[in-house]
C-alpha cells in the first residue's frame, strides 16, 4: 500500500516563523507514515500532478499573495479529497486580497485586541492577552478535540470573521473593555473544520509563537486535524 504524501507549503511574514514552526511537526507527519515534501513558495499549488498526489497540505503562509492559478488548483485539490490544515496567520491570515481562498477556508483574521494602551511597550506582547479556548458541544464530540478540556493561553486571540459553513469545534469570548470600541462581549471560532466537496479543511486559531505551537492541548488539536483532514481519513 502507497504510503500517504503531505506537502507543507511555508513561507510568507517571518514573524511566525514558518520554519520553525513547521519542522515542529514534520516528526508527526513522518511517523504516522507520510512522505513529506516542503515547498517554501504556493508555486506548487499550480501544479495539478503534484496536487492530485497529495493526501494533505499543511499550510503556513502569513499574509504574502497566490495567483489566480494557484488558488484555483489548491480550491481544485481540496474539492478532489486533498485535506488542508494550518494554524494561525498562516492559514487564517493568508492571501488577503484573494476572495477565493478565504471562499475556501471559511474565515479570515481580521485583529488581535491588545492590553489597555498604558499598558503597551511597543512589542508583539502588547496584543498577549489571557483567554480561554472552549470547547464546544460538537467539539466534545469530534475526532480532532474529543477528550481535550478547555484551555487557558497567553498569546494573540485571534478575531475572526466567518461563514455559517464552518463546524465550530472550540470558541474563545472577546470581552468588551473600557479601551475598546465594542460593547458587548464577541465569540469567535477558535478550532473549525470545513467540508469542501470530498476534502476536508481544519483551521486552528492558537498559533502565534513556537511556544503556543509545544502547548499541549494546541499540539494535539494540530496533530488530530493532520491525522482527520488527510485524504486517507476521509475515505474511509
Amino acid at each position: 500500500m502507497a504510503r500517504p504524501k503531505a506537502l507543507v507549503v511555508r513561507g510568507g511574514w517571518e514573524g511566525h516563523r514558518p520554519v520553525e514552526a513547521t519542522e515542529l511537526f514534520l516528526p508527526f507527519l513522518r511517523d504516522n507514515g507520510f512522505t513529506v515534501r516542503v515547498e517554501e513558495s504556493t508555486e506548487v499549488y499550480a501544479d495539478a500532478a503534484a496536487m492530485a498526489d497529495t493526501d494533505l497540505v499543511v499550510q503556513c503562509v502569513t499574509m504574502s499573495e497566490i495567483t489566480p492559478g494557484q488558488v484555483a488548483g489548491l480550491r481544485a485539490a481540496v474539492e478532489a479529497g486533498t485535506g488542508f490544515t494550518g494554524w494561525h496567520g498562516g492559514i487564517a491570515d493568508s492571501f488577503r486580497a484573494s476572495s477565493d481562498y478565504l471562499h475556501l477556508v471559511g474565515g479570515q483574521f481580521v485583529t488581535h485586541p491588545g492590553k489597555e494602551p498604558c499598558e503597551r511597550e511597543g512589542g508583539q506582547e502588547d496584543n498577549f492577552l489571557p483567554h480561554e479556548v472552549t470547547i464546544t458541544a460538537l467539539g466534545r464530540e469530534h475526532p480532532i478535540t474529543a477528550g481535550v478540556e478547555d484551555f487557558d493561553l497567553v498569546t494573540e486571540q485571534y478575531w475572526v470573521l466567518h461563514d455559517d459553513l464552518v463546524d465550530v469545534l472550540a470558541t474563545t469570548i472577546h470581552p468588551a473593555r473600557p479601551w475598546h470600541p465594542w460593547h458587548r462581549p464577541v465569540t469567535c471560532p477558535a478550532i473549525w473544520t470545513r467540508r469542501w466537496g470530498a476534502g476536508r479543511i481544519v483551521v486552528t486559531t492558537p498559533g502565534h509563537s513556537l511556544d503556543v505551537l509545544e502547548h499541549p492541548s494546541v499540539r494535539t488539536v494540530i496533530t488530530r486535524g493532520m491525522s482527520w483532514a488527510s485524504r486517507t481519513a476521509s475515505a474511509s
